[in-house]
């Protein structure tokens, strides 16, 4: 018997006792529970008792399937609150500085006219020159002005949603006014406008990358680590990887604490061994390249099951595109704000860097671009707000040297150091959760912070 049925059934009864009710002696219940109202109690002229019927109050039982729907709402309105919250303090910390920034800008620009417009040629000539690189800098001012308007929406998101909460709140204490599916409409819209806020604030261009840190030292050479950006709220789960190749073990720690200071792990056996160092786990499944083929595998970690495989068509595998430093890493998995991408190479684009983007379900090639970058010069690779960035090396003197954006499906040279404390670059990913880069270096896992420049457009 379903709730409804329970709750008719016992409306039905306390009918029936209110119509013979002048047949016996009601008694109320020592302690009915809160929100449920007494119809009726007796006991016949002999005392042996009859029954005692209790139901949910009128104003709940006939909406408590709306009740529900409503506090699910309201949840969702607080979560979407923090998250404004914590989006409201960046931008404004932001807005300060480029506010800051661009006071200093204009009052530049006005001394450069003063001394321009003076009589001291020679100095007007050298301030013409560090005016020209002002120039430069211009641009930034119609961006300084996007962030202000951003602040701006953020307050209006905020008004919006103290709107809806109190529209909640009323309709939990008195059922009624507002349509549920016209309130669940204005959530929905309100929620899709700010993760598209939050997109646009989020992403950017990298523009530096700090010095490590160590996290811990394991393992042998090559190998990969990584936490899952989609993970549910406490959820800090660490997964381990030693090796490139002939190897099916991974390895789950609890949290970065466990994996920095013990041993303690749970073992995975995966169904295939794996090839390279570019696995990664997302949304709870591990996304890995099948030692010496280009099939993707998927693997459920919950199910320990595959829930998915797909051959990578035309991809180079086994040795034939690996990165610079070798390894059978010619097929380099990697996520970012946008979600699952492949990056390797093909014959058809003569071992040059193609990139695509994966459905993380079906494995499918959304779209793919073709770079002109070779994929045996690159040392390593990651994604980031759907630009990727190659590193000149895995040795020594490294730095990021070449982007290519898939947004505008352009590419640039670029100079961005990357301190190679342990001198051998094996895997490197970016996690957009954390805003990190993960590294396997020389046997040590490391991470590095990484700076990007918000451009809105």
């Amino acid at each position: 018997m379903n709730q409804m049925e329970s709750e008719e059934n016992l409306l039905h009864v306390s009918l029936l006792l209110l119509l013979f009710g002048s047949q016996f002696t009601l008694v109320g219940p020592a302690a009915p529970e809160e929100g449920w109202q007494v119809y009726s109690s007796a006991q016949d002229t002999e005392g042996r008792c009859v029954c005692t019927v209790v139901a949910p109050q009128p104003t709940v039982c006939s909406r408590d399937a709306r009740t529900k729907q409503l506090r699910h709402l309201l949840e969702r309105v607080q979560n979407m609150s923090q998250s404004i919250e914590v989006l409201d303090q960046r931008t404004q910390k932001d807005l300060l500085f480029v506010e800051k920034m661009e006071v200093q800008l204009k009052d530049l620009e006005n001394k450069f006219k003063l001394v321009e417009d003076g009589h001291e040629t020679n100095i007007a000539r050298q301030f013409k020159s560090i005016k020209a690189k002002m120039e430069e800098l211009r641009p930034l001012i119609p961006v300084l002005e996007a962030y202000k308007a951003d602040a701006l929406l953020v307050q209006q998101f905020k008004e919006e949603v103290a709107n809806v909460t109190e529209l909640l709140g009323s309709l939990q204490e008195q059922m009624g006014g507002l349509d549920y599916q016209e309130l669940h409409s204005r959530v929905m819209t309100l929620e899709d406008r700010l993760k598209a806020c939050m997109q646009r604030l989020a992403c950017g261009k990298l523009t530096g990358i700090s010095e490590p840190i160590t996290i811990k030292s394991s393992g042998s050479r090559f190998g990969s680590w990584m936490t899952d950006p989609l993970a549910p709220t406490g959820d800090n789960r660490v997964w381990y990887m030693d090796g490139y190749h002939n190897n099916r073990f991974v390895r789950e720690y609890q949290s970065v604490y466990d994996f920095m200071s013990t041993d303690n792990f749970t073992s995975h056996r995966l169904p295939h061994p794996w090839s390279g160092t570019g696995q990664v786990v997302y949304n709870g499944s591990i996304y890995y390249n099948k030692f010496q083929s280009h099939t993707i595998i998927k693997f459920d970690l919950s199910t320990s099951l595959i829930s998915r495989s797909r051959q990578l068509d035309f991809a180079g595998y086994n040795n034939m595109y690996h990165y610079s430093w070798g390894g059978h890493s010619d097929i380099d998995l990697m996520v970012d704000e946008g979600g699952l991408w492949a990056v390797y190479a093909t014959n058809q684009n003569a071992g040059n860097i193609v990139l695509s983007q994966l459905n993380p379900n079906t494995l499918q090639i959304i779209r793919s671009w073709t770079t002109n970058h070779p994929k045996r010069s690159a040392g390593e690779a990651f994604m980031i707000c759907g630009t990727l960035y190659v590193t000149n090396g895995y040795s020594g003197g490294t730095k990021v040297h070449y982007a290519y954006s898939t947004n505008s499906s352009t590419y640039e040279y670029i100079d961005i150091p990357l301190t190679n404390k342990y001198s051998h670059l094996s895997m490197l990913d970016y996690n957009p959760r954390e805003r990190a880069l993960y590294a396997w270096n020389n046997g040590h896992q490391v991470l590095y912070n990484v700076t990007l420049y918000h451009i809105i457009q």
